[in-house]
């Protein structure tokens, strides 16, 4: 009790300091509301972001059970420690920021989320598919080759569900989870625009659809390194389990109808000597639900609808959203209800398809986007904002690497992409009309676009908050019974395998 007493104190504290420190840098006149809140917000303005970020981080690990119970009411406090004392002294500009973010990106982003959540949890494969490295590889090779043509989001969900359900009698299996991550959830959406958002907002602005096979080199280099990588973990793994393909179908079985523990290989042994048919019978493979791939195709069809077609624009609470945009939403949401009709709910129970990942990702994200405000903003203003001496500071390829990647694990990587896409282009065809310029940069420094879509989707790969399926991803797992690790745990993974996989990608592509 006294433990959540200081802390409370120590957030409050935090919380009136930031409002008065705010206050102090004054009101803003009317010359001030017509300058870029870039201009104005200080760099500490990203605390809150950074306080909620170590939330995630350090409460599962240290208070679990209050973190399971009340993490909305901790998301939703660091979103006042921002929003209060910004609205208190930008008053209608903070307004405006507020209700832009959430109704241009974090409705749209929820929307889709939950579209795809919706309509692949309606798709059950079911049979017996022993989960051996060669199975396990290959599942996730797949999964990376179907990022890049319905997204990084839509092959997460498709296939995490089916890769915990065979690995069900494996005891280990968190690295099949991580590794789904680095390359499903993120890596493999770089060949085409639908595969990751910042290559969509790429080819809106001007950079044709195929361009991104650019990035082949790149992706392939980096893919091959992870599969031969993921295979010998496994491998090694499977070994130490001492289970023979025929025992891990037995220890599915037993987990299947409850009559033994996970693990239990002597269990597994007298099963098998005393089972009136010790023989393995294998399931064949089938696919229930699979009508639901109409719906899945349905929402790919309206994320390319969103951006090939363009259509008036509508005010919504004073903010512009174009038509095709609000239509798209519309779509997805009834590709949700109507997978949630069709689809018996017996397929979904098996499924172990729950609403609580979800949630989670809602209550969570809800935070994020509000404490992400001011450093999208600083970062918007470029070289004349409060964070100008970092954008002048990129000035090689493998400045913008690493400086698109390093944000881009923290922050949106959209945004991050647009920001430094438009540093490029600024830097090198000033004046020139936005077509002409995407042009001359594929012509003459293609080098530089390549080093920005690659850090952009590479490095969403490096947090649970990098790209919108990671968190997915992980809170599937847990509710499934995987032990996964905590914020700063999966960070001692992505440190210790892709940041030295980055360095020779740099070294290889952009030096």
């Amino acid at each position: 009790m006294r433990r959540r007493f200081l802390l409370a104190a120590g957030l409050t504290g935090l919380f009136l300091t930031l409002t008065a420190s705010l206050a102090w840098a004054g009101p803003v006149n009317e010359a001030q509301e017509i300058e870029r809140l870039g201009h104005l917000l200080p760099v500490w303005s990203v605390i809150p972001f950074a306080g909620i970020l170590l939330s995630i981080a350090l409460f599962p690990l240290f208070a679990p059970h209050f973190w399971h119970h009340h993490y909305p009411k901790v998301a939703l406090f660091w979103a006042l420690v921002f929003a209060v004392p910004f609205l208190l002294v930008f008053k209608g500009e903070a307004l405006y920021e507020i209700l832009h973010i959430y109704i241009s990106d974090y409705i749209p982003f929820i929307i889709l989320l939950w579209s795809l959540f919706t309509v692949t949890g309606g798709i059950f494969i079911q049979g017996d598919i022993l989960a051996t490295p060669t199975t396990n590889t290959g599942i996730v090779l797949l999964g990376t080759v179907l990022a890049s043509w319905m997204g990084t989001t839509g092959a997460s969900v498709l296939l995490i569900r089916f890769l915990l359900r065979i690995n069900e009698a494996r005891k280990y299996k968190t690295h099949l989870v991580i590794f789904f991550i680095f390359l499903v959830s993120n890596i493999g959406g770089a060949l085409t625009p639908l595969g990751d958002p910042p290559l969509f907002l790429g080819f809106l602005h001007g950079v044709p659809f195929f361009w991104t096979f650019h990035l082949l080199p790149h992706a392939g280099f980096v893919v091959g390194v992870l599969i031969i990588t993921l295979f010998l973990i496994d491998s090694y793994l499977f070994k130490k389990e001492k289970l023979s393909p025929e025992g891990l179908h037995l220890k599915r079985l037993i987990i299947e109808d409850s009559t033994a523990e996970k693990g239990d290989v002597e269990v597994v042994q007298e099963y098998a000597e005393n089972s009136p048919n010790p023989g393995v019978h294998r399931e064949r493979l089938r696919i229930r639900g699979l009508y639901n791939g109409f719906f899945l195709l349905g929402i790919i069809g309206g994320v390319l609808f969103s951006g090939l077609v363009k259509l008036p624009e509508v005010n919504v609470l004073g903010i512009p959203v174009e038509l095709q945009n609000i239509i798209r939403d519309l779509f997805l949401i009834l590709m949700g209800i109507l997978s949630l009709v069709v689809t018996p709910k017996p397929v979904r129970t098996e499924n172990h398809f729950t609403w609580f990942p979800i949630k989670e990702v809602a209550y969570l994200f809800a935070g994020i986007f509000m404490t992400i405000i001011p450093a999208l903003i600083l970062l918007r203003a470029g070289e004349e904002g409060n964070l100008g001496f970092l954008i002048k500071a990129v000035r090689e390829p493998w400045h913008y690497f690493w400086i698109t990647g390093s944000l881009s694990s923290f922050l949106d990587n959209a945004p991050t992409y647009l920001t430094f896409f438009n540093t490029a282009l600024g830097r090198f065809y000033p004046g020139l009309p936005e077509t002409q310029a995407v042009a001359s940069l594929i012509k003459s420094n293609v080098i530089y676009l390549e080093a920005i879509s690659a850090g952009a989707v590479f490095m969403g790969s490096m947090t649970y908050i990098g790209n919108a399926p990671n968190f997915m991803v992980k809170s599937i797992s847990e509710e499934r019974g995987v032990k996964m690790p905590s914020f700063f745990g999966y960070m001692m993974w992505s440190v210790g395998i892709l940041i030295p996989l980055f360095v020779l990608v740099n070294l290889i592509f952009f030096v």
